[in-house]
């Protein structure tokens, strides 16, 4: 069992837990995640581990509320213990010897992207951030970013933070500025991480993404975070999570991704009326 020792909503449906494991606080990297059970019965769930206290035995995940297992380990409060937490799992982000780079993150997955500018900032780099977010009140981490960012930019879909606009129209500001990145990290939803693949491509910039595939067990078995990187079939649990942008099929990624959409959104107005939440 893994004692959750705090536990704090960063949003409405956005919640940072840290959990006591000592092994894998240990060993955990930026850019690997974890597989937990909230209890015996209950869904596998993926995490990208945002953060880790050695010395305390800790590690932090984020999570965002969007189905039936999610809601289950929400139920979950300080003091109460997940059944199973296993990892580090897939491979940590490859960050040494970059100088310069801009990280972009998009949504929940700026819970990803922040673990990876903070490792580039204490090995000396310069971090420009871009963090992109529907609206206000789904910011999230934005004085996280700014304590290790020498430039970021915030941009919000309807503008009610920060700037009005995409990602991609201040990654091409600042590209445009003249900034020569060594590379740029995009993690986020897949429709985001293409378009700013695209975009880098026309720049000549190496681009790395973190895949949010579908995984289940961790291990490439179940096949169910297959893609398809530069024409060859890789699995992202194991062969990442990252992943040269300009060599991943986008489209056949994102085709997959929404083959369980339906079942998802059942699944998940039945876990509203079990957990007594409103449908939207």
């Amino acid at each position: 069992m893994y004692l959750i020792t705090s536990k704090e909503r960063l949003t409405n449906n956005v919640v940072r837990m840290d959990v006591s494991a000592p092994l894998v606080a240990k060993k955990a990297q930026a850019g690997q995640f974890i597989i937990l059970r909230a209890k015996e019965d209950s869904k596998r769930i993926p995490l990208t581990v945002a953060g880790q206290d050695p010395n305390k035995g800790t590690v932090t995940v984020i999570y965002q509320i969007v189905g039936a297992g999610t809601m289950e380990l929400d139920t979950l409060n300080q003091g109460d213990s997940l059944h199973d937490f296993v990892g580090p799992l897939g491979r940590p982000s490859k960050l040494d010897g970059l100088k310069k780079v801009c990280v972009v993150g998009g949504g929940v997955g700026c819970a990803i992207a922040y673990p990876v500018a903070k490792k580039l900032h204490e090995l000396g780099a310069t971090v420009h951030s871009v963090v992109g977010f529907r609206t206000k009140d789904l910011v999230i981490l934005e004085d996280e970013f700014r304590a290790i960012s020498q430039a970021i930019r915030v941009m919000t879909d309807d503008g009610t933070w920060g700037e009005k606009g995409l990602v991609t129209q201040a990654l091409k500001e600042l590209l445009d500025a003249g900034n020569a990145y060594d590379e740029v990290i995009a993690i986020g939803p897949m429709p985001m991480m293409k378009f700013v693949s695209l975009l880098t491509k026309e720049y000549g910039v190496k681009t790395t993404v973190s895949m949010n595939a579908i995984m289940v067990d961790g291990t490439g078995m179940c096949g169910g975070c297959r893609l398809t990187v530069g024409g060859k079939t890789v699995f992202a649990c194991v062969d990442g999570p990252d992943f040269d942008g300009h060599e991943v099929n986008f489209d056949e990624a994102i085709s997959r991704s929404r083959m369980y959409a339906d079942f998802e959104a059942h699944a998940y107005e039945d876990a509203c009326r079990l957990y007594g939440r409103e449908v939207g």
